[in-house]
């Protein structure tokens, strides 16, 4: 398949932006994405020499040599349409911490979906669903595709539908992140292949009860973050960090695991807020670092020059 000639003249620079997000959000398990107010930005330069480069988080260790996964991305997206794949060089400022469970995997999809569209002129980027599904299909996490790419709450459907909703304004999500990292695949290694019944109920009611927290009582976070099918063979990789969040809930905090892990989602509540001891967890040399990085309400954003 390949695409129409442009109407217009191409963009000889783009940039795009695109929000961390966690995933599963505790009983919502490959379903259910927050977008967090913490992004990556990558800005594309069309022609001249193929060039790489990265600042901030991963700086001299994601690939220069055009095999990171934005570039990669790109080439996909050209070969799909049966188009050459364009001349570029590329920059990013990456502020997503790298196997984290904070979704770098999907930002980067994502923001190669996006410069890919602008640079073949696909006038994909004008339409988020086509960016999701392309991005989703490439990666394969479409549940933190499509924070990323929406923005707010999202719940990705099996079908591949999406659903968005307005995450309740009282929400303050908090990021415990460890230094110990955890890639996707062996986190998904660990879990079972199947689940028993009684689980699988378990995590249905939760789920249920979670939507109606995030978007309209924040007071049912206690209740509804619990589940059964995915955090506990996660933490059994993370001895440390089970043991954190054995803490937090024993403090009554509402805390899941941020997509596959390391990291912690915890909610800062009036009614359960955070223990003053969680602080000296970023102390220098304890292992963790806290942001509070705030909900973003809208996904990916491209400017054009």
């Amino acid at each position: 398949m390949s695409a129409d000639p442009p109407g217009v003249p191409l963009p000889v620079r783009v940039t795009v932006r695109v929000p961390a997000t966690s995933a599963n959000l505790g009983p919502g398990f490959d379903c259910f994405g927050l977008a967090l107010d913490l992004c990556n930005e990558v800005t594309a330069l069309a022609g001249g020499a193929t060039e790489v480069t990265w600042d901030g988080e991963g700086a001299g260790e994601l690939p220069v040599d055009g095999t990171d996964l934005v570039s990669r991305t790109i080439s996909v997206v050209a070969d799909q349409m049966g188009l050459p794949r364009p001349a570029f060089s590329l920059h990013g400022a990456h502020r997503i911490p790298l196997e984290r469970g904070l979704g770098s995997s999907s930002a980067a999809a994502v923001a190669g979906v996006v410069l890919a569209s602008a640079l073949l002129g696909l006038g994909w980027h004008e339409d988020p669903q086509t960016v999701f599904a392309a991005a989703a299909r490439i990666e394969g996490h479409p549940d933190n595709a499509a924070p990323a790419v929406y923005g707010g709450f999202t719940i990705a459907m099996p079908e591949g539908l999406v659903h968005r909703l307005d995450p309740h304004p009282d929400l303050h999500p908090v990021l415990l992140v460890p230094d110990q990292r955890l890639r996707t695949d062996e986190a998904r290694a660990a879990l079972p292949e199947r689940v028993a019944r009684v689980d699988a109920v378990f995590n249905a009611a939760h789920a249920a009860l979670m939507v109606e927290a995030l978007t309209r009582d924040p007071s049912l976070l206690g209740a509804a973050l619990h589940d059964r099918l995915h955090e506990q063979a996660r933490l059994a990789l993370l001895p440390e960090v089970a043991d954190a969040a054995e803490q937090l809930r024993r403090a009554r905090v509402p805390v899941c695991v941020s997509g596959a892990g390391p990291t912690l989602l915890v909610f800062d509540q009036p009614d359960t807020p955070l223990p003053d001891w969680v602080a000296e967890w970023a102390v220098d040399g304890s292992g963790w670092q806290i942001l509070r990085p705030g909900i973003r309400a809208s996904g990916f954003e491209v400017v054009l020059a």
